[in-house]
């Protein structure tokens, strides 16, 4: 349809259903986002369940390395006294 001076587009009904298909299916979109999103949901708290299920386990692997570290300290400082000892042992022997 034109006016003088002025051009006028009118929708058509093929225009319109076109612009249903698009709605529909954006809408399907938003769903299977929504489905996935709900899945997310269920796997992180899934997985934050099993983590506080090894909380203790992990607890006790931080104290193991500790005493670990502590043991090994104990370890080189009695390494480092037998060899003190070691070569007072053979200044003494050459006596």
């Amino acid at each position: 349809m034109r006016l003088p001076g002025k051009t006028i587009e009118v929708a058509t009904s093929e225009d319109y259903k076109l612009l249903e298909n698009m709605n529909k299916l954006t809408s399907l979109k938003y769903l299977e986002m929504k489905d996935i999103a709900i899945n997310i949901s269920r796997n992180l708290k899934d997985l934050n369940q099993k983590y506080a299920g090894l909380q203790p386990y992990l607890d006790q692997i931080n104290v193991i390395e500790e005493q670990v570290a502590a043991l090994e300290q104990a370890a080189y400082k009695l390494d480092a006294y037998s060899k003190k000892l070691e070569a007072k042992y053979k200044k003494l022997e050459k006596r």
